[in-house]
Parts: C-alpha cells; structure tokens; sequence
C-alpha cells in the first residue's frame, strides 16, 4: 500500500512540474511576443520616359500624377519604419524624390518628408484603431510604384486624396466582411486644420470589393462627396480583372468628376504579367455647365526578378485639343514609353 501511495504522489509531483513547465513556456512565449519589434521596409525606383505624337516629341504631360517627367529621373526612394506589438504601436513613413514630394504636397510635414506617420491599437482581434498621418482607403491605386501594376497614375487616383490626417477604426466583422469609420481634418489637409471643418470617411469591404464614400465639410471652399468602388475578380488563375470607378461633386464650388477604369491582368509565367487599364475620365469645367473629358490606354509589362520589377509601359491619352505637341500646337493627343525600375526591401 505504501508502495502505490509513494507512486501516486509521484506522478502527482510529476504532474505539477508539467503544467509548471507548460505554462512557463506558455508566459515566456507571451512575454516574447510582447516585446516591442522595430521592423524596416521601403522601396526605390527610378524611369526613363520620352513623350512624342505625331508632330514629334510632346512638349505636356497628361493631367496625372507622379512619372511625367521626360529622360531619365527618379520615382522616389521611402524607408518605412514601424515599432510596436502585437497590441500597440507606430508607423513612419519617409519620402524623398518627385513621387514623394508630389504625394506629400512637396511643402506638407517636413518639406515633403512624411508620407505616412501614424499610431495603432488594436483593441481586439477584430478592431483597430489609427490615429495620425495615413494614405487615402479610396481608389484602385496608391503612391508606393511596386504595389500597383501600371507604373503610372490614373485620373481617377490623381484627382482623390493621397493621404489623410486624422482617427479610423477599423473592424473585422466576418472572414469576408469589413469596415472603416474616420473623422480627418479636410481634403489633402495633411498637417492642421484652421477652418474648423473635418472630413468623414467610410469603408465597407465584402470579399475581396470595396465601397467607399467620403464626405468633406470644407473640400476647396465648399461640400465635397465622394463615392468610390474598387475590386477585382480572378477570372482564373491566370487572368485577373481589376476596377474602380467613382463620382465627385462639390455643390458650393460647382466642381467635380467621374469616371470608371478597368484593369485585366494576365499572368504569363511566374515572373512575367502583362497589364491593360483603360480609363474614362470627365471633370467639370466653366463652373460645372461642361465637363472635359478623356480617355487613357495604358499597356504595361511586369517582369519580376526576386524584389525588383522592371516595367515597360506605352501609354496613350486623347483628350479634344488637351495637348500640345512639339510645335506648340494644340493636338488631341499625347503617347508615351517609359521604362521603370523598382526594387522593394
């Protein structure tokens, strides 16, 4: 009896210094995973573009952002640096170069330096919140050149906000539902706001396609609003389609635009995609009475070697006497070939 007794205190002993050991593992992994984790990325890219029509070489560019200039010249080079845990942190975002000037308003926050510079918490599994300097939910495209796949802009993106300055939360409501609430200061007001007016956004995200609508007390003078979709289908494992389309007004000032561009992919090798976006835009002029409008085809290649991409695009623009060509008469459009360069870390 003695014998089983001593056993059986034993294998309780045995016992406790298991789950003893378990759990210190279990809070020495916790702990770890707590430690703040400083963590780098970034990019740099850089073009070569010449503009020509049929009178030769284009003296104009076409009315987007970023890659306009002719010869050889640099996208822009940005280090992103966050620090945090799995609960807390922050996210600075620096630029330099024409595409980070022209992204940060070249004079915004430090002379055109911080893209992004934000701080987190995520509140729980399903909810963030952000506060500070964050790039714009709406549109198709975004600033950073690797993560779109057409090398220049369109329209549609050039004529949105870039970035905001303000409060989000962001919630997880299903595997396959989301949405974002914020409150920022107005339009492409990335520092203060003098005026006392805000911004407000809103995101409701349903597998894999986005709705978007902002609204803005104080957009160039007046009451801005502005309703954006954008997705993507994979029509199969080689073939993606791409879109965005979106309407802007503003009723004070008589301004606004719209338009829709789509974006089939294909894939013909792991390390090589060829791309078409083809673009309807129309904005308002003479006080909202007429709009301009214009079309843009652009065909872009993606061939990718482990984090550099090299990209070859042809671009054409046709708008109604909307460029000039090399004479300095007025021409109803403008093409272009650039050559871009982008690696990731």
């Amino acid at each position: 009896m003695k014998a089983i007794t001593n056993i059986k205190f034993l294998k309780n002993i045995f016992t406790l210094a298991l789950a003893l050991c378990v759990s210190t593992v279990a809070f020495a992994q916790d702990d770890e995973e707590s430690k703040p984790a400083l963590e780098f990325s970034g990019s740099v890219d850089a073009y070569y573009r010449t503009a020509f029509n049929d009178a030769g070489l284009a003296t104009t560019d076409p009315g987007t952002a970023f890659a306009n200039q002719t010869g050889f010249a640099l996208g822009m080079g940005n280090l992103i640096a966050s620090y945090g845990t799995d609960k807390v942190g922050a996210v600075l975002d620096l630029v330099v170069g024409p595409r980070g000037a022209g992204a940060t308003f070249n004079t915004d926050i430090m002379d055109g330096i911080v893209n992004q510079a934000y701080v987190y918490w995520n509140v729980s599994e399903s909810t963030t919140l952000t506060m500070g300097r964050f790039n714009t939910f709406l549109g198709y495209e975004v600033i950073a050149p690797q993560a779109n796949f057409n090398y220049s802009t369109s329209y549609l993106f050039s004529n949105g906000p870039f970035s905001h300055m303000g409060l989000k939360a962001d919630f997880a409501l299903s595997d396959d539902f989301s949405l974002m609430v914020g409150i920022m200061n107005p339009w492409d007001t990335n520092d203060i706001s003098t005026t006392g007016e805000y911004s407000f956004g809103a995101q409701l995200g349903f597998y894999g396609q986005y709705l978007n609508f902002y609204y803005d007390s104080g957009k160039n003078g007046g009451l801005g609003t502005e309703i954006d979709f954008t997705g993507g289908f994979d029509i199969s494992d080689a073939f993606f389609l791409g879109l965005n389309a979106a309407y802007d007004t503003n009723s004070d000032a008589d301004t606004g635009f719209y338009g829709v561009a789509l974006y089939p992919q294909i894939a013909t090798s792991d390390a090589f995609s060829i791309g078409l976006r083809g673009e309807y835009f129309a904005a308002t002029v003479n006080g909202g009475d007429d709009y301009d409008d214009v079309t843009a085809i652009t065909l872009t290649g993606s061939y990718s070697l482990e984090n550099f991409i090299l990209k070859p695009e042809l671009r054409l623009d046709s708008m109604t006497d909307g460029f000039l060509d090399s004479d300095g008469a007025a021409s109803d459009s403008l093409a272009a070939f650039t050559l871009a360069a982008i690696y990731s870390f």
